[in-house]
């Protein structure tokens, strides 16, 4: 199977079957996000221990690729400190906006954001993978002020 088909297959599993999709009973922090261009939106909720993200789940609708980055973010963040996070994010960010080489291709717990490199031969929809993780900065930030 070629590596973009199964890029592919990661990309609608997490759409299909997405990872902490709910609105918890209880929650420290909420945050929205939305891409205008394209109708993307996102519901984050946090809860915080110190400087780690305790737990995390979400609420959205839009295209695949926004709803699976943001199931594949849920899943990878969760339970990390804000350090931890900032530098996954550090090099999605440089991977999808600066064409640094993939840094997740041999980490098996960071491998799924491999198929979301793809995204950068459509330029338009780069927006659409970062749109969680634009999501989570703001929230981290406001937190931490």
């Amino acid at each position: 199977m070629a590596m973009d088909e199964l890029y592919r297959e990661v990309i609608l599993d997490h759409f299909e079957n997405p990872r902490n999709k709910v609105k918890p009973e209880s929650f420290e922090a909420h945050e929205h996000g939305s891409n205008p261009l394209c109708g993307d939106k996102v519901d984050l909720y946090l809860t915080f221990e110190d400087s780690k993200l305790k737990e995390i789940s979400f609420q959205g609708e839009g295209c695949s690729i926004s709803q699976a980055s943001i199931s594949m973010l849920t899943e990878i963040t969760e339970g990390k400190t804000f350090e931890e996070i900032e530098a996954i994010m550090k090099d999605f960010k440089g991977m999808m906006l600066e064409d640094q080489p993939n840094p997740f291709e041999d980490d098996d717990e960071l491998e799924d954001l491999s198929s979301l490199e793809g995204v950068k031969k459509y330029p338009v929809r780069i927006k659409c993978a970062l749109l969680g993780w634009n999501t989570l900065a703001e929230a981290i930030k406001k937190h931490r002020t």
